[in-house]
């Protein structure tokens, strides 16, 4: 089962490694990371959650994965010294601190974390795969729930608000806007969901539009 890093390496040294850097805020929807940007440091993800998605050459956005508090964000970049290969995207307001990639690295060897941290590397792309196997051949309801289940799942509140419009969400998992607005429709009916005044959308019972969307399969 997927864990997340400050799991993999333990309380105490998640403590050492936050010590790091100060504490700073980010507002959702902004970007943390950018794909194709240098790997100049390693963000910690202490509270609220984050989009990791992929941009198409034509400009198009997929959702890999969401990652929630107690995670890394772009340390494979930077033990590797390759780009960005991701954007992240804040879901919503989020603590984080700024590891510079020198002092990451030496974190590192000093205590023995590249294979940890590898296998973890590993277990994130078996995941993304799953999510990629899904775009192509799961229903729109299935992957919209899918979508909204992870963004549920990492969010430090039962009723997520999810900054994201409709034509947002649609390019994420690979459907036309109207396909999403036609999955949702009868979400909101039973009122499993909601449109927030910002334009993006609020999970009520993602359990609900689960099981509603694997009827719809």
């Amino acid at each position: 089962m997927y864990q997340p890093h400050a799991t993999v390496i333990g309380d105490k040294l998640w403590a050492r490694l936050k010590a790091l850097a100060p504490q700073r805020v980010r507002p959702a929807r902004s970007v943390l990371l950018r794909q194709g940007d240098p790997a100049t440091h390693v963000i910690v993800l202490e509270s609220g959650s984050t989009l990791i998605t992929l941009a198409g050459v034509c400009g198009e956005r997929t959702l890999l994965a969401v990652r929630g508090a107690g995670e890394l964000l772009g340390e494979l970049a930077v033990l590797d010294s390759q780009p960005r290969t991701a954007t992240v995207i804040a879901a919503e307001t989020c603590q984080i601190r700024i590891i510079p990639a020198a002092a990451f690295l030496a974190f590192v060897d000093e205590h023995d974390l590249l294979a940890p941290l590898l296998r973890h590397a590993i277990a994130r792309v078996r995941e993304s795969e799953t999510v990629r196997l899904e775009l192509a051949t799961a229903s729109v309801p299935l992957r919209l729930a899918s979508a909204l289940s992870r963004l549920v799942e990492a969010a430090s509140a039962s009723d997520l608000a999810v900054r994201l419009t409709q034509t947002e969400l649609s390019q994420m998992i690979g459907a036309s806007r109207n396909a999403v607005v036609n999955a949702l429709k009868p979400w909101r009916e039973q009122d499993w969901v909601r449109t927030t005044s910002s334009g993006g959308l609020l999970v009520r019972d993602i359990h609900s539009i689960q099981s509603h969307a694997r009827t719809k399969a």
